[in-house]
């Protein structure tokens, strides 16, 4: 899902497409019916890893470094090995990458504080650098800020797919139109072949899970006995499933709009599809209010078919700008920058109004993940091949074809603008099979949590984050009402941040949910 990041946030728009990036937009399909949950015979649900407990590693034991790809001297860079098979510790290992930046009071520092990228696929190496100048002098002065990339994401022994670039936003969707689904599922088997070709080593084991068990190697590796953590999107559900596996190492954790564990991921792309079609009115609402500016309707009805328009036209052939030859996906990836955060509205909307002028537009973020300068060895699809492999990894996901072709019957019809994409079938359905179970919550013993999120969140809706924070008992909820994903703390509210700052620096949770 996407990039998170703590980043000034038109750019945090940028990176909540990066690798949180759904649907394209696509003309109506056809039919009503459902199918509407692909889980069979869903696996047990272990509350805590019974896994070899990992090695204490005395922090002195790293090798710090340079961080390569990152411009902050302040940024240390070490290795972490791991197991590739958790199940077997002694078998063959991987390397995981991490950087750390220090607290600013060492008088006062109290642990650390683990953040990673979202996604699945977002890198967290360079984050503590974009998240420090973000965070409240008091929370810097208590925790060391560790950044790592998850296993198979650029510096943490990358993989691929054998594809030449990245797809748009790092994330493979195919759209749906009528008659296509023949030709959607052979391309789709395809790509699950070229990833097995490329990577098959490493897709049996690239899951939310294993990420998890990388973690508390850290942990072990930094000398914590517990550890703190600030996760969003995506890295909010491997907070999530860290905690329910290793319960007795939590500190204060912060799960920032996590995705439900319990529905990932197939599921999870069903249910989010209304909130899609929601962010599009109310962009499409908010540039008719402003048709003398933009020129792409003085309807909300008028802006969508525009736009819709141009992403259709793009499918037939790409719309040449200025050089560049936008295609359906990457203006559909636009289109997702439009509807995450209210505060993008505009950029993206005159970004429409350019392209189809055939001015060449300002878009400051790349609508395809770009390879990570001075990281050599990265495969040039890395961000949507590892993408794919948690998506399907963590699974379970129908191998049955006519339940993909029931979905998306159903949800074009429901659901026009999204149905067609997010219901489409996936290289999932023709993926490995997966010996790891996905971790499911509750998750009993674990220390309550904070979580946080915003109401009209498009990325991962609120009743996600809803779900999280009741699965953990003890947990708090603290929302505010904005059009924006993974709000801390980019968005700026001072309430939702302040109860966020609290919580980290005295560890008190607040005794009910927060409405901001």
């Amino acid at each position: 899902m996407t990039y998170w990041a703590g980043a000034a946030r038109i750019a945090a728009v940028a990176a909540s497409i990066v690798l949180l990036s759904p649907a394209l937009v696509a003309p109506p399909a056809a039919a009503l019916s459902s199918s509407r949950n692909p889980q069979q015979n869903p696996p047990q649900r272990p509350q805590q890893d019974s896994r070899q407990e990992p090695r204490r590693h005395p922090a002195r034991d790293l090798r710090w470094g340079d961080c390569a790809g990152v411009d902050d001297p302040a940024l240390r860079c070490a290795e972490v090995t791991v197991p590739l098979d958790h199940r077997h510790p002694r078998g063959r290992t991987i390397t995981i990458a991490i950087s750390r930046l220090p607290a600013t009071d060492p008088g006062r520092r109290r642990g650390v504080l683990l953040t990673t990228g979202g996604g699945p696929g977002g890198p967290g190496v360079p984050l503590p650098s974009s998240l420090a100048p973000l965070l409240s002098p008091e929370v810097r002065a208590r925790y060391d800020l560790i950044g790592f990339d998850i296993r198979f994401v650029e510096r943490s022994t990358p993989i691929g797919c054998g594809q030449a670039v990245e797809e748009p936003g790092g994330y493979r969707v195919r759209t749906a139109s009528p008659g296509s689904f023949p030709a959607d599922a052979a391309e789709a088997r395809a790509y699950a072949r070229d990833c097995v070709r490329a990577s098959g080593w490493a897709l049996p084991h690239a899951t939310t899970a294993n990420a998890a068990r990388d973690m508390d190697i850290i942990r072990a590796a930094l000398g914590e006995e517990k550890i703190s953590y600030l996760g969003g999107s995506y890295a909010g559900m491997l907070g999530a499933v860290y905690a329910a596996l290793f319960p007795g190492r939590v500190d204060r954790f912060v799960l920032d709009s996590p995705v439900n564990p319990d529905i990932a991921w197939r599921p999870y792309e069903l249910d989010r599809t209304p909130a899609f079609e929601a962010g599009t009115a109310a962009f499409a609402a908010w540039t008719a209010g402003r048709d003398a500016v933009y020129g792409l309707g003085g309807t909300a009805r008028e802006v969508t078919d525009a736009v819709a328009g141009l992403i259709r036209r793009a499918a037939t052939a790409p719309i040449v700008v200025a050089g560049h030859a936008w295609t359906s996906g990457e203006l559909g990836t636009l289109l997702v920058a439009g509807i995450y955060d209210e505060r993008s509205f505009g950029l993206v909307a005159a970004a429409f109004a350019d392209i189809a002028a055939g001015r060449e537009p300002f878009v400051p973020f790349p609508v395809r993940p770009l390879p990570p300068v001075g990281v050599p060895g990265v495969p040039a699809d890395n961000h949507t091949a590892t993408n794919m492999a948690y998506r399907c990894g963590d699974g379970p996901w129908p191998r049955d074809l006519r339940d993909y072709q029931r979905d998306l019957d159903s949800y074009s019809a429901r659901y026009p603008l999204f149905g067609p994409a997010n219901a489409n079938i996936t290289p999932c359905a023709f993926w490995p099979r997966i010996a790891d179970e996905p971790v499911r919550l509750p998750a009993g013993r674990t220390p309550g949590v904070l979580v946080t999120a915003a109401l009209r969140d498009v990325a991962a809706p609120v009743a996600s984050s809803r779900a999280v924070a009741a699965g953990i008992p003890g947990s708090r909820l603290v929302t505010i009402d904005a059009h924006t994903h993974a709000p801390y703390p980019a968005f700026g509210d001072a309430c939702l941040n302040g109860q966020v700052d609290a919580f980290l620096t005295i560890g008190t949770l607040p005794p009910a949910d927060v409405a901001c």
